[in-house]
């Protein structure tokens, strides 16, 4: 499909998470083969006043493509200025968080905040429309309060003030994420716009993938991707979607050859070791010398994801990525969030989650993962 003058190799796509779709992440969803990824959300304001906690979070390489940052904020100007300085050039799609229910979001006029204002948002699109010549997304909510329905008319304002496609959430601000999703609400506004229109909300199976796949062009993933982040290649695989574009091993080959990753693949026991040099590259993108010591037959290697990969091949596989970005001190803290979401529905998995939880020494934390792993 296409979004603007974006070609996506298919409608399987990572939401924004806050806090959790960073560039190792991202790519690692990308290598399970998410269609398009998209950044944490990106406060607008703080890239104009080149925040440089802001600045980190636009990080991403050449093995991400395409990818989409999301910026909230609510003046015009605001983004017009930041879209015109080229900080967002690498990014092949700009979407605008007009959904976000978060208070500290909200009121500050931004994220959900904006479904109160259409004129306003219409204001921000055209500004950002008028800056570039990328495509602009919106992905907003059904309404701000409980009992509110502005699908149709905010749709319609997206489209009309130059978004390339929207994608729509639908539960209203006050609904927060409780209770269920009524495909219904997507089936309208994709009966009314020409634009693409993109699901998002309540996706955690093939089954429910396909489902909402029926009402609209594409499928946004968010909480489901941090608990099984191969739901995409599981949806690829089974809906008998093409894999010669997928992503995880064209990926996967790319950070190997650019040296960025040392992978382990342990299947009974035997090991596998893929020897890789390090990249001094963070970017990914120059400087990158190439390994002279991978002794590595894809078409073999291949054969390894003939099944989806394990939880620990996913599990090594994001280490490694997280050891490329930050220190291990770093990694510890955050990982924390994904390996406890990554061993939901492990039976005797909660005695390891507490202990991780208290833990500060990587080794340590990857010992315990791996022995917990190997031990089922």
């Amino acid at each position: 499909m296409n979004i603007g003058n974006v070609k996506i190799n298919n409608n399987v796509f990572l939401a924004p998470m806050a806090s959790v779709t960073d560039r190792p992440f991202r790519t690692l969803c990308k290598m399970l083969g998410a269609g398009l990824t998209y950044t944490e959300m990106v406060s607008v304001k703080g890239l104009y006043y080149k925040s440089k906690k802001t600045e980190e979070l636009l990080a991403t390489s050449s093995l991400e493509h395409p990818c989409a940052v999301q910026l909230f904020g609510h003046e015009p100007k605001i983004f017009k200025s930041v879209i015109e300085s080229g900080v967002l050039d690498k990014f092949d799609i700009i979407d605008i968080n007009m959904g976000c229910p978060a208070p500290k979001i909200v009121k500050n006029g931004d994220g959900s905040a904006l479904m109160k204002d259409l004129n306003l948002a219409s204001q921000i699109i055209k500004a950002c429309k008028a800056a570039t010549n990328k495509p602009i997304t919106v992905k907003f909510r059904k309404g701000f309060k409980k009992n509110d329905d502005k699908l149709i008319e905010f749709a319609k304002m997206c489209e009309q003030s130059g978004a390339s496609a929207i994608t729509i959430h639908p539960r209203t601000r006050e609904d927060m994420f409780s209770g269920t999703i009524n495909l219904e609400d997507i089936k309208k506004v994709k009966a009314t716009v020409n634009i693409a229109v993109i699901g998002n909300g309540d996706v955690r199976s093939v089954e429910e993938f396909n489902k909402m796949k029926t009402v609209c062009d594409a499928v946004m993933i968010g909480r489901e991707a941090v608990k099984s982040p191969e739901i995409f290649l599981e949806i690829l695989k089974q809906t008998n979607s093409s894999l010669e574009d997928v992503t995880f091993f064209d990926y996967y080959k790319e950070l190997i050859k650019k040296g960025c990753v040392d992978v382990f693949f342990k299947n009974n026991n035997n090991t596998q070791k893929l020897e890789v040099l390090e990249s001094k590259d963070k970017e990914l993108t120059e400087n990158v010398t190439e390994t002279q010591n991978l002794n590595v037959n894809y078409k073999t290697d291949n054969n390894l994801f003939n099944d989806l990969p394990s939880k620990l091949q996913i599990i090594e596989m994001h280490l490694q990525l997280l050891k490329q970005e930050y220190s291990r001190e770093h990694i510890v803290r955050i990982f924390k969030k994904y390996i406890l979401s990554y061993l939901n529905g492990f039976k005797n998995a909660t005695s390891l989650k507490k202990e991780i939880v208290l833990l500060q020494n990587l080794d340590e934390m990857e010992e315990k993962i791996f022995n917990f792993f190997n031990g089922l």
